[in-house]
């Protein structure tokens, strides 16, 4: 039987890479009992994906909530222990490292996190909590540098710097974010980490961060992960995708190439759910909706994982997990049974080349 958990090919040579993950892998045990606790089981979060992160590039991950993306997240950030694999952060290899040897490889790596509420702490000022990282790290000693080094930064995100010393509840929601994306700012990172930092804002709002995202990392020449599971958002702000299901990852293309023909069915699945403005299209487009519910992460199913659900599952789905691998030019997939161009236009809206 094979197995998905080979790296999967890629034409970026080694300088060109800031992240690499190989056979990354993460399982929440299950235990029974009280006193003398049992383990009997265990969520497969992340169960065996490898990817690279391009040096400037915009990687989306996406997928239903639960397919482990968030956890994906934390580990490449090492928030979380890896159960095993290899995690590269710019050529150093992180998953064994303490606490303590991580410490130094933190100012490279910094995260922005979902919930702009539970994420500063109320009791701090705004002026404290960007300042924070300088003083973990050692840099900026003096209070008079410190707070210029914020104020700078409060302005470089739209906040006003006179507002240094108010508390996380005296901003508004898209407020706070901010601060959170001055705060992974401040240690001027190679990597930043977005966990879905616009699903707990108002619509109204979340296109501001969002540009001032992208704006960002253009200015400071960032690599970004965006977690999300909005599909339109991916589109607009990340060079590629890597679309995840049950712990592993299906599909990893182009931006571009993803949305004009998605390969995997369940990436296909995922876009004919997208709404879409133009009234030709919508009319088009026909819905896949994957039959049955989404399995257990405790007891996945066997060889590919979405065969369960899948119209185009055939006996070898059940029996050979497929491998991550190229289906056109810049497009991997893990499926026996691709869509086909006309399956793809269906699902998209868009005609197809023949038309």
């Amino acid at each position: 039987m094979s197995t998905s958990t080979t790296s999967p090919p890629d034409a970026t040579t080694n300088g060109d890479v800031l992240v690499e993950v190989r056979d990354l892998v993460k399982h929440f045990p299950i235990s029974k009992g009280v006193i003398f606790q049992k383990q009997v089981g265990a969520v497969r979060a992340v169960d065996g994906i490898s990817f690279e992160v391009k040096r400037g590039e915009a990687l989306g991950i996406v997928g239903e909530t639960g397919c482990g993306k968030s956890t994906t997240a934390r580990l490449i950030t090492r928030l979380l222990q890896p159960t095993s694999g290899s995690i590269k952060v710019n050529g150093h290899e992180i998953a064994p490292l303490s606490r303590r040897q991580m410490k130094p490889l933190r100012r490279d790596v910094q995260m922005i996190f979902q919930d702009p509420y539970s994420s500063l702490n109320p009791r701090k000022t705004v002026g404290a909590i960007i300042g924070e990282p300088f003083v973990i790290h050692g840099l900026n000693k003096g209070d008079g540098e410190r707070k210029k080094a914020v104020q700078d930064l409060m302005e470089q995100v739209g906040l006003n710097p006179e507002h240094y010393n108010r508390y996380p509840h005296e901003f508004s929601g898209g407020q706070r974010q901010r601060i959170g994306v001055a705060r992974a700012l401040a240690l001027q990172p190679k990597l930043m980490i977005a966990d879905e930092p616009v699903s707990a804002l108002d619509v109204s709002i979340q296109a501001q961060i969002l540009n001032l995202l992208r704006d960002l990392q253009r200015e400071f020449d960032l690599t970004l992960v965006l977690i999300s599971h909005d599909l339109s958002v991916v589109r607009h702000m990340c060079d590629r995708v890597a679309v995840m299901y049950l712990g592993k990852i299906v599909e990893l293309a182009d931006s571009d190439a993803l949305y004009a023909h998605p390969r995997h069915p369940y990436t296909g699945a995922l876009l004919s759910a997208v709404p879409v403005p133009d009234p030709a299209i919508a009319e088009r487009k026909r819905r896949a909706v994957p039959g049955g519910d989404v399995p257990s992460p405790t007891n996945p199913p066997p060889a590919c994982r979405f065969h369960t659900r899948c119209p185009k599952m055939q006996q070898v789905c059940a029996e050979d997990e497929p491998l991550l691998e190229a289906k056109a030019p810049g497009d991997l997939a893990a499926c026996h049974f691709p869509l086909t161009e006309e399956e793809a236009a269906e699902r998209t809206g868009k005609r197809p080349a023949a038309a």
